[in-house]
């Protein structure tokens, strides 16, 4: 396949996948496109053209879309009248970025426990949304075994019962008895 033909086949499936993405990533669909594109220039010039240039081009947005919600959480907007970005916790120092990180893994530690207790499919189901692989809805179906159609339904039973047993465990009871 020629240069011309691999950009002229992948074109508007990246056009599609990157409107699709980018949204939920917080940036340009043009942004991820070009990043992309670059990513499959330096490819075809280390080691040629993908042998499956779609099954390529699919897996490439998703992992620049990963790349860009990491560099999102890291970036920090500038603000003059902060004060010293070192100056310790109470001004957003290299303290707090410490603890927020221990405390996204307490939280993330918390969810995943909670998932597990969760009856029937749920906690596989959950589980696969929540993984590091960002798998697709078809690979999350075929790995347990029920049709891509049915995915979207049980993942809303199962987040409804997740609310509710978190709403149980954390819902302090209001004055006289009462509970929220």
């Amino acid at each position: 396949m020629t240069p011309h033909d691999l950009l002229s086949t992948l074109r508007p499936l990246l056009a599609a996948e990157a409107a699709a993405e980018a949204h939920g990533a917080g940036i340009e669909a043009a942004d991820l496109e070009q990043d992309v594109w670059l990513r499959l220039l330096e490819r075809t010039r280390e080691a040629g053209p993908p042998a499956e240039p779609v099954r390529w081009l699919r897996s490439a947005v998703r992992t620049e879309v990963r790349s860009a919600r990491r560099r999102a959480r890291r970036e920090v907007p500038y603000d003059p009248t902060a004060g010293d970005p070192a100056g310790g916790p109470e001004r957003g120092g290299p303290d707090s970025c410490v603890e927020h990180a221990v405390l996204g893994a307490e939280r993330d530690r918390a969810l995943r426990d909670a998932v597990r207790r969760l009856p029937g499919r749920c906690p596989g189901l959950l589980m696969a949304l929540l993984s590091r692989r960002d798998p697709t809805y078809r690979e999350i179906a075929g790995e347990l075994g029920i049709s891509q159609g049915s995915l979207g339904p049980v993942r809303s039973r199962c987040l409804g019962c997740l609310r509710r047993m978190l709403t149980a465990e954390v819902a302090a009871p209001e004055p006289r008895g009462k509970e929220r």
